[in-house]
């Protein structure tokens, strides 16, 4: 409970100083996601979300910004260690005439590592993000954790909790480095032996050596095991 108390009392601090900013923008995002094993150390994952305005420029409001389709696939190496790659189709046009849509590929290593009831994650990704005017390459570095809330084991009905921050650096040709930190816990269900549900904060420290933005996300994800 302590790692609890001390990673709210982190988030709480952070959310007071991104409220009372000046340039900060407040999102809600809902999330459907289906994983399924294809072999014994295979497996996709297919996700649909879309993020909504609730906060911007000064005014609540409720607009949607973007659709999100994108598709995972992992192999385990073992040693609980994996790789992945990701490819992702953002539809923003339609929500904004004066903005793009956007594909992104993604390639990804992870590995995690238990200690006691708590399970540790380091994950680096590398990612491309691609728009009829530019190409953006994104280096990300997070770090997370997650454990039960009852119990050494997660059983059927009960809750977790899952916390991490993550660094990401953004390039692209004629701008210079775009320097990003996220922090975010969820508390999570296990609903069932093939459904979780979970819903929590991020807070998103945009551009924070050059013109700073304060983002805050609520997440909400339905998530199926097959």
């Amino acid at each position: 409970m302590c790692y609890i108390k001390t990673i709210c009392r982190g988030l709480a601090l952070l959310l007071f100083q991104s409220v009372t900013a000046q340039n900060f923008t407040g999102y809600w995002e809902p999330e459907v996601a289906l994983n399924y094993k294809v072999a014994t150390n295979y497996s996709h994952n297919f996700s649909l979300d879309v993020r909504n305005y609730t906060y911007r420029t000064n005014d609540l409001q409720l607009r949607s910004r973007h659709l999100d389709i994108a598709h995972f696939s992992k192999l385990d190496i073992g040693n609980s260690q994996s790789l992945a790659i990701g490819i992702q189709y953002r539809f923003r046009d339609v929500f904004e005439d004066e903005e793009q849509n956007e594909l992104r590929f993604t390639q990804q290593y992870n590995i995690t590592h238990l200690r006691g009831t708590i399970r540790f994650g380091d994950r680096l990704r590398m990612e491309q993000r691609i728009t009829p005017n530019r190409t953006i390459h994104r280096f990300r570095y997070r770090f997370a954790l997650d454990f039960a809330l009852q119990g050494e084991k997660l059983d059927i009905g009960e809750p977790y909790f899952v916390a991490s921050t993550e660094s990401l650096l953004s390039v692209t040709r004629g701008n210079g480095p775009e320097w990003d930190q996220r922090v975010t816990t969820n508390i999570g269900w296990l609903l069932s032996g093939h459904t979780k549900f979970q819903t929590g904060l991020e807070y998103r420290l945009e551009n924070y050596t050059q013109n700073t933005e304060n983002v805050l996300f609520l997440f909400s994800s339905l998530i199926f095991f097959l």
